[in-house]
């Protein structure tokens, strides 16, 4: 193995694009400290990008001021290159808010660096096991069915099955943007997910992700519960172990006040229900949650 300087963003990526969300993201793996703070970048209506190897942070903002200006994922890429005298040692994935995709990597970076690109995506990785990560990453996202998050995380997880960084794991970092996406609706930071330190990063980002839908996503109406029967009997265990409840064989009102100050404290506002209804994910956490 070459010599590897302590600055290379020894690391692999995935930028993506939902055409029928409109959402944008970056997901990445490395053995580099805190990665979510170097490598990816994305604008809701105008592209993702993920910088990394000799990382050059400005590809990020100034990639994005090319992509709004109405330049394509490839266009961007090239003018950012050719601006850029150690462009043999940097390495870019670009997707731009139509779904074209561009990745590239210099001749300079350690190997095994590459990149694959096709639709709606940008796959690339450096100092790598194998090109079988980029190609797993790739493969898998094509395959794969669901949310922009959950396509982009199994192509990560995917990427790391099949070798990954071959000095390790350390960091990885999960952002995406769509329109009005973030707390509040007041920007578009939709999912903005860091794992800087960790000896199973993807592991422990997949799990974080999955509270962050626990915390901020709306019911699904087919897990919408009546408070009523084995459901409330289930209920009022729960909140009485949690020392929401002084007591078993607790009124509706004693019951359901309880309910809704373990809500809040847990910050589950977005799945607060009506009194007599409830959330099955938010009885299952409960079920799992120690006192």
């Amino acid at each position: 193995m070459q010599n590897v300087p302590n600055q290379i963003v020894a690391t692999f990526s995935i930028v993506g694009f939902d055409p029928e969300t409109g959402e944008l993201g970056v997901a990445v793996q490395s053995k580099f400290l805190g990665v979510g703070a170097v490598v990816p970048w994305a604008k809701s209506g105008v592209g993702a990008i993920a910088t990394q190897s000799y990382a050059n942070t400005t590809y990020g903002p100034e990639g994005l001021k090319h992509l709004e200006k109405g330049k394509s994922a490839r266009e961007t890429l090239e003018l950012l290159i050719n601006d850029d005298p150690d462009k043999d040692m940097r390495q870019v994935g670009i997707v731009d808010a139509k779904g074209n995709a561009a990745t590239f990597t210099g001749k300079q970076c350690y190997e095994w660096a590459g990149g694959r690109s096709g639709k709606h995506y940008a796959a690339q990785g450096n100092i790598l096991v194998g090109k079988e990560t980029v190609d797993r990453m790739a493969e898998t996202f094509e395959q794969t069915e669901g949310s922009l998050a959950e396509r982009l995380l199994k192509a990560l997880e995917a990427g790391q099955k099949a070798g990954g960084d071959k000095r390790g794991k350390q960091s990885a970092a999960l952002y995406v943007v769509k329109e009005k996406g973030g707390y509040g609706g007041f920007n578009d930071r939709y999912i903005d997910l860091r794992v800087d330190d960790h000896p199973e990063p993807i592991h422990e980002l997949i799990r974080i992700y999955k509270l962050q839908r626990l915390y901020f996503e709306k019911p699904d109406p087919a897990n919408i519960l009546e408070i009523r029967g084995q459901i409330r009997e289930e209920l009022e265990q729960e909140l009485y172990r949690l020392g929401y409840l002084q007591r078993d064989g607790s009124d509706d009102q004693e019951l359901f006040k309880a309910l809704t100050s373990f809500i809040h404290v847990e910050n589950f506002e977005e799945r607060e229900l009506e009194p007599g209804k409830m959330d099955r994910e938010v009885l299952e956490y409960m079920k799992e949650k120690q006192p």
